[in-house]
């Protein structure tokens, strides 16, 4: 049941509390101009996928480029390739980037839900 209410705290309470087939909407990841003009995409953001070649366009990692490794549904996360931080004992890490904050500059949009969408004229 998606929440209709304004309220900040009621949006967390829903993100925090939300059934997993839910949670997928909020791996969104938006598409670079570039790919979306090169293939006439419309849409701004699709689902990301493992195997996506993506930017990170803020924080501090911004401007690396890599592949996904891994999506995380259930804490709304996602993995790149290079991305790691070192943890107390000295040893690397895969670290966690919120969606908002990378875009897909390749992907495959030949099959399932990305052949579909809509594209223009």
């Amino acid at each position: 049941m998606m929440t209709t209410s304004a309220q900040p705290r009621k949006q967390r309470k829903f993100r925090y509390e939300a059934p997993m087939h839910l949670r997928r909407k909020f791996v969104h990841v938006h598409i670079s101009k570039e790919l979306r003009a090169k293939l006439g995409l419309i849409a701004r953001s699709t689902l990301v996928h493992k195997g996506d070649k993506v930017k990170i366009r803020t924080g501090e990692k911004k401007k690396h480029v890599g592949n996904v490794t891994r999506v995380d549904y259930s804490r709304s996360r996602l993995y790149v390739e290079g991305v790691v931080a070192k943890n107390a004992k000295g040893v690397e890490k895969p670290m966690a980037v919120q969606p908002s904050n990378v875009e897909i500059i390749e992907g495959d949009f030949t099959k399932g839900i990305r052949a579909k969408m809509p594209r223009k004229k």
